[in-house]
C-alpha cells in the first residue's frame, strides 16, 4: 500500500469539499512542491509506493483555506515560462496566455515585414509574465515593460533575472509612463478592469490579487483601460498594434469606448478558447 497514494487521494478529496476547482491537479501540485520532483515523478510514486512529506498536510490546509496554489509553491506557468510568483503580485491566468499571443503574433509580423527590432511595450506587466513572453518567442523584440506596484516591479525583476531575457522594466504608472518613447510597434496591456461594484467570486481572486491589479476605477471597469488606451495611443506609431485584455462582460463596452476615442482605424474583440470576448486588437490611426 502507497501512504503517498493514500494521502494525494485524501487531499484530493479535502480540497474538493472546499471547492478548489482542480482538486486532484493541486493535490498532486502540492505533493510535488513538497517532495521536490515533478508531477510525473509524484504519479510514479503514488503507484510504487513513497511516504508523505512532513510539509504535506499544512500545504494542502492551506489550499483548503483557497490560499492560491501558485502562492503555496511560488510558481506559475505561463506559455512554457516558469515565474515566481507570491504575494503582491497578480497571478498570470491560462486566458491571458491568448492574448499574449496575440501580441506575439503582432511583434513577429513586424519582423516578416522588415523591422528588424519591433519595440514592444507592456503595460501593467505585474510579473512580467506577457512581456517576458513576448521577449521569449520574438526575441529580436525590443521590449518594455511598465508597472506601478512596487512588489510586483520586484517579482517582475526577479523573473527577468531568473530566466536571463532582456526586458527594460520600468517602475511607473501605466498612464504616463515612457514619455520619450514613440513609434512603438506593438502595445500589450491587462490592465485593472473589474467594475468597483462587482467583487471576484474566487477567494482566490478577493482575497489574495492585489487590488490595485483588479479593479478598473469605475463602475463600467473601463476608467482605467480608457486611460491605458489613450498612452498607448500616444505610444504607438500610426499602424501600431494595440491588445488589450478585458471582462468577458466588456466584449462590447470596450471597442466601442476605443472607436469613440478616435485614435484607432480598426477596432476588433478576440475571443479566447473558451469563446468568451477577451481582448480587444486595434490598429492605431
Amino acid at each position: 500500500m502507497s501512504e503517498l497514494r493514500d494521502a494525494v487521494r485524501a487531499a484530493t478529496r479535502t480540497l474538493a469539499d472546499a471547492g478548489v476547482g482542480s482538486p486532484e491537479h493541486d493535490a498532486v501540485a502540492l505533493a510535488a512542491h513538497a517532495l521536490g520532483v515533478d508531477a510525473g515523478e509524484v504519479r510514479r510514486r503514488m503507484i510504487l509506493g513513497g511516504p508523505v512529506p512532513t510539509s504535506y498536510a499544512g500545504l494542502v490546509a492551506e489550499r483548503a483555506a483557497r490560499v492560491p496554489l501558485q502562492h503555496l509553491t511560488g510558481r506559475a506557468w505561463f506559455r512554457g515560462l516558469e515565474l515566481e510568483v507570491g504575494p503582491g503580485v497578480f497571478v498570470p491566468r491560462p486566458e491571458t496566455e491568448v492574448v499574449a499571443s496575440w501580441a506575439i503574433e503582432a511583434a513577429q509580423a513586424c519582423v516578416d515585414d522588415g523591422i528588424a527590432a519591433p519595440v514592444v511595450v507592456d503595460l501593467c506587466t505585474g510579473s512580467g509574465a506577457i512581456a517576458l513572453s513576448l521577449k521569449a518567442e520574438v526575441p529580436q523584440a525590443q521590449v518594455h515593460a511598465v508597472e506601478v506596484s512596487d512588489l510586483a516591479v520586484a517579482w517582475a525583476m526577479r523573473n527577468r533575472d531568473r530566466l536571463g531575457l532582456d526586458v527594460e522594466i520600468v517602475h511607473a504608472d501605466a498612464v504616463t509612463a515612457l514619455g520619450d518613447l514613440d513609434d512603438v510597434d506593438v502595445v500589450v496591456s491587462n490592465p485593472p478592469y473589474i467594475p468597483t461594484t462587482a467583487e471576484p467570486v474566487d477567494p482566490e481572486v478577493r482575497d489574495h490579487d492585489p487590488h490595485v491589479a483588479l479593479y478598473g476605477g469605475s463602475e463600467d471597469g473601463l476608467a482605467i483601460p480608457r486611460l491605458v488606451a489613450a498612452r498607448a495611443a500616444g505610444l504607438l506609431r500610426s499602424g501600431g498594434v494595440l491588445v488589450m485584455e478585458h471582462a468577458d462582460s466588456q466584449g462590447e463596452s470596450l471597442p466601442a469606448a476605443l472607436r469613440a476615442s478616435g485614435s484607432w482605424r480598426l477596432v476588433e474583440d478576440r475571443p479566447d478558447l473558451t469563446g468568451r470576448p477577451r481582448a480587444a486588437v486595434a490598429i492605431r490611426a
